[in-house]
């Protein structure tokens, strides 16, 4: 039960009304007091008494991508065994509130109301939880029951199909050698002497012959391309909300190329790394993602994937329109010497532009949809 301000107004004038009337005699006071307190009451008994609602929250699709159609439906049915009266439901729908109607309904009978979610942004919207109220027609006193718990809807950035558009910047087939030596791998290193215990499939029976002494074939370990992809979370780094959405769109399409690919990849953004066990839990954390003031901006990025994506060998650092061209080189500066680096500045309305200079390739992307030319013109430029 909640008393609203006017509520307490009430109770005040009733009590110092009645205090000042017996105390002093004064006859008008103690009426104005009678009839606050009577007004009070009066609203105390509006609130009492509980409808027996069985209610069910439902949402057609808990994920979305921006711009689609989002539904739900709110059922209500009668719980009790007599006729319910007519009632109101509020539903909040992220920072807005839909105020439902609900007829008078017999026992069993039952009551939908379908609602739209607005999915014009990148968000994560709460729908519910669905609470009715009691109260007075004055608003003095509230009483409001939850009936339902809340409800969470992805709305995800869209995301532009790559294709073999980022084959030659993302994916290596044969790997990349490392300095640990294998008795078993891709890359073949030295031949050495027989010892008991190894594999006799990797003999090599030309030398072995030669020689009078079994030599067995010692390789190189090779690791899989790991890409690291780090988005910008410093709010000075983005003009509009425009040029943020895009930064995100990037970053999603780059994430779920990879994942779709099976390729390894770490995407980092916010205070943490983003899950890149499937899809869907990459888009649900990038419908998440926020600015922030003391974000990490572009400058830093590099220096961010280096420390925790240290086998890292392609690095992706994706930010907003207001680093200029001396800041997009500081972001790839600590990156570790041979990583693959693309820098991408999302500043929409902008013609696609990539400048490549050794392992670093400084991109300029306009839209989402000139992505996959783009990662064609960094690897050719």
């Amino acid at each position: 039960m909640r008393v609203s301000p006017l509520g307490w107004a009430a109770a005040v004038t009733a009590g110092a009304g009645l205090a000042v009337g017996r105390w002093l005699g004064w006859g008008e006071a103690a009426a104005l007091g009678s009839a606050a307190a009577g007004v009070l009451v009066l609203s105390l008994v509006m609130t009492v008494g509980r409808a027996r609602y069985a209610l069910r929250l439902e949402l057609a699709e808990r994920r979305v991508t921006v711009g689609e159609r989002a539904v739900g439906g709110v059922q209500v049915g009668n719980a009790a065994r007599r006729r319910s009266l007519p009632s109101r439901l509020e539903l909040p729908v992220g920072g807005a509130f839909a105020d439902l109607a609900v007829p008078s309904l017999r026992p069993g009978g039952s009551h939908e109301e379908l609602f739209a979610v607005p999915t014009a942004r990148r968000a994560v919207v709460v729908v519910g939880p669905v609470r009715s109220w009691r109260g007075d027609p004055l608003g003095l006193v509230r009483r409001t029951v939850r009936w339902t718990d809340p409800v969470e809807l992805f709305v995800h950035p869209r995301v532009v199909a790559l294709g073999g558009a980022g084959a030659g910047l993302l994916r290596d087939l044969e790997g990349q050698t490392a300095r640990e030596l294998s008795d078993t791998d891709l890359s073949f290193h030295a031949l050495r002497d027989y010892v008991a215990g190894d594999d006799r499939r990797y003999i090599h029976w030309r030398t072995t012959a030669r020689r009078g002494q079994l030599m067995v074939k010692q390789f190189e370990d090779t690791r899989r391309t790991l890409t690291a992809v780090a988005l910008a979370d410093a709010d000075g780094d983005y003009a509009a909300d425009d040029d943020l959405e895009l930064a995100v769109a990037v970053t999603a399409s780059l994430g779920v190329a990879a994942i779709r690919d099976e390729r390894d990849v770490a995407v980092l953004a916010g205070p943490g790394r983003l899950r890149v066990s499937s899809p869907p839990l990459l888009l649900d954390d990038c419908s998440r993602f926020a600015v922030a003031p003391r974000g990490a901006g572009v400058h830093l990025l590099g220096r961010r994937v280096a420390r925790e994506v240290p086998d890292a060998s392609v690095a992706v650092l994706v930010t907003g329109a207001l680093p200029d061209d001396a800041a997009l080189r500081l972001g790839a500066r600590h990156l570790p010497v041979g990583v693959r680096t693309l820098v991408v500045r999302c500043r929409p309305g902008a013609t696609a532009a990539a400048r490549t200079q050794g392992v670093l390739t400084v991109a300029t992307l306009g839209a989402l949809d000139d992505l996959p030319r783009l990662l064609r013109r960094a690897v050719t430029v």
